[in-house]
């Protein structure tokens, strides 16, 4: 999935600032898709010069203006196209687990520790922070972006079972 992608399907659902965008990133689709500032804005740029998505200046007093991008036909056709298009494989690059992976050769046991404590804070941050977003599930599309919210708080749950895995029979026996 590319960013473009996503910002498409966020702007079908309705016009948004690029300060909307963000916000709705950070509460609906974080656990599968994060995206900063300065990538949205970028991002918004390029879908504006390709006509993706039109702009609509709104003055505002004694604020800067806003800028609300609304989906054309061309970006919601390129939204479809790429919904209906095979679904790549993207494969995974997890810093963590690298480190873990060559975290023996530092002969550490306190890294490895520390590593593991700090992934399973972050973790369980994640997870609470998930656990507490409500999703309506009224319509059909409410009910697949429930389940995508489901996905990842049970990605976070298995993540956080393999870390006491790992606690238990790799960092406390040493």
């Amino acid at each position: 999935m590319s960013l473009k992608h996503a910002i498409l399907g966020l702007l079908d659902l309705r016009p948004m600032t690029g300060y909307d965008l963000k916000k709705t990133f950070d509460n609906s689709a974080r656990h599968f898709w994060a995206a900063d500032r300065s990538q949205i804005y970028r991002t918004l740029g390029m879908l504006h010069g390709d006509g993706l998505v039109t702009e609509k200046v709104i003055a505002q007093q004694s604020r800067p203006d806003r800028h609300e991008y609304r989906l054309t036909k061309a970006g919601a056709a390129e939204l479809d196209s790429w919904l209906r298009s095979p679904v790549p494989v993207e494969l995974p690059r997890e810093a963590f687990l690298a480190r873990i992976f060559f975290a023996g050769r530092a002969d550490d046991r306190e890294l490895v520790r520390t590593l593991v404590a700090e992934r399973r804070t972050l973790a369980q941050e994640r997870l609470d922070e998930l656990q507490a977003v409500e999703a309506p599930k009224t319509t059909y599309a409410d009910r697949l972006r429930a389940m995508t919210l489901r996905n990842g708080i049970m990605h976070l749950e298995v993540e956080l079972s393999w870390l006491a895995e790992l606690d238990r029979e790799l960092v406390a026996a040493l």
